[in-house]
């Protein structure tokens, strides 16, 4: 053998020994630079596995960073920052820090496995639109109470509006001692008095005060309120309030309004001659049958008097309602100067308003502010009877309020 054959025998001997230990490394686990031995399982991922990048703490800590800056980026573009808790309280309280355990348990019949979630009040740059927030309050077994915080404006009123229908039912019982607030089984409310916060920007004259109102999520017209409900919405609702002025460095403190409350609503068997309890207005022909949710009129003095008839899927098929207090009665203020072509005057008398085929409307300016008159049907199906109802109401509820005599002109009927 020549010394080619030997030379070229040797570097295949010392190939086929790499080659075998290669295989051997295969099959074991093997050193890295550092003379850490390397799992197979972790030689397979690539370079730039999460799990190869993060052996080092250094390395952990610059992932964990930019993982967080990217998630809190994704959150602050969502535009609306719910926080949500378990339990519902591991290191916070519920709907802006009002709420204990016990305050939220008394609300769902003593239990605390209760879920909430918010989004924080804050108000618009420029002041006009006021304070907004929401929170809720949810059960496992379905049960779900919706707070808001918000300003009430002329949107809010008007035909048919959810919440002048809701939350100035006829089954809400005024709070008393000169709250601008209302509550039943299913809903509450109560405005941030102006002391504390003072009115309004004068920037939006349309604007109301600023409210906080609770509502369980379905309207109900039983025969029987459900008072020991009733009075745990009341006490929230005034807690919520409290908590909110004292945020806002208010001094004042509202007490609890549960004693000075008047009894649940009344359910009237109507007289042919005191429509909705109110003498000088008849009842018409239409309307003279026993109603299929009864006929319910608000019990106790307060800034809202309604009478509900005939309510349907929580909504009335007649409402008469007067509104006596002048922070609420700019609800209606923006439809009574705009909601239809028949004008109603009171001669010499400040005030404005319309009839129509649904609704007649009239906006009184008292001594005390504006007082709002309306008379609403679901319908337009008996549009004489909604002309010959709303003078007389507004002749009548002006004598009982001391705001009369107001004697209202309709224009010619067509």
């Amino acid at each position: 053998m020549n010394d080619s054959e030997n030379k070229e025998n040797e570097e295949n001997e010392e190939n086929d020994k790499s080659n075998e230990s290669n295989k051997s490394n295969k099959s074991n686990n093997t050193a890295n630079e550092n003379g850490t031995r390397v799992p197979l399982h972790e030689r397979r991922r690539p370079m730039w596995h999460w799990q190869r990048l993060a052996r080092s703490r250094p390395r952990l800590g610059v992932i964990m960073a930019v993982v967080g800056a990217v998630v809190g980026a994704l959150l602050g573009g969502a535009g609306v920052a719910w926080r949500a808790e378990a339990g519902p309280f591991a290191d916070d309280r519920a709907c802006w820090g009002t709420f204990s355990r016990d305050d939220v348990a008394a609300l769902f019949d003593g239990k605390r496995d209760i879920e909430t979630s918010e989004v924080p009040i804050s108000t618009d740059r420029i002041g006009t639109e006021g304070p907004s927030g929401e929170c809720r309050l949810t059960s496992p077994r379905g049960r779900r109470i919706t707070v808001e915080a918000h300003r009430l404006d002329s949107g809010f009123g008007g035909a048919g509006d959810r919440w002048a229908d809701e939350f100035l039912s006829a089954r809400l019982t005024p709070l008393g001692d000169g709250l601008l607030g209302m509550a039943s089984d299913t809903r509450a409310w109560l405005a941030v008095p102006d002391g504390c916060i003072g009115r309004p920007s004068r920037l939006d004259a349309t604007g109301g005060p600023t409210v906080i109102d609770m509502e369980t999520g379905w309207t109900v017209y039983d025969d029987e309120v459900d008072t020991e409900a009733r009075d745990a919405l009341a006490r929230a609702v005034v807690k919520l309030v409290n908590h909110y002025m004292a945020d806002k460095g208010c001094t004042s403190e509202i007490a609890d309004p549960v004693r000075r409350m008047s009894g649940p609503p009344r359910f009237l068997d109507e007289k042919k001659d005191a429509m909705c309890d109110v003498k000088g207005v008849p009842l018409p022909a239409a309307y003279n049958h026993e109603a299929m949710g009864g006929t319910v009129v608000t019990r106790g003095e307060g800034p809202v008097r309604t009478c509900d008839r005939d309510v349907l899927f929580g909504h009335p098929q007649l409402r008469l309602m007067t509104i006596e207090d002048p922070r609420l009665a700019m609800l209606y203020d923006r439809l009574s100067r705009d909601g239809a072509k028949g004008r109603v005057s009171a001669g010499e008398q400040d005030g404005y308003g319309f009839v129509r085929d649904d609704m007649g409307l009239f906006q009184a300016e008292c001594q005390t502010g504006q007082v709002t008159f309306l008379v609403r049907a679901e319908n337009g199906d008996h549009p004489g009877d909604i002309r010959t109802i709303l003078p007389r109401y507004v002749a009548a509820e002006a004598d009982r309020i001391g705001c009369g005599p107001l004697r209202v002109t309709l224009p010619a009927d067509g």
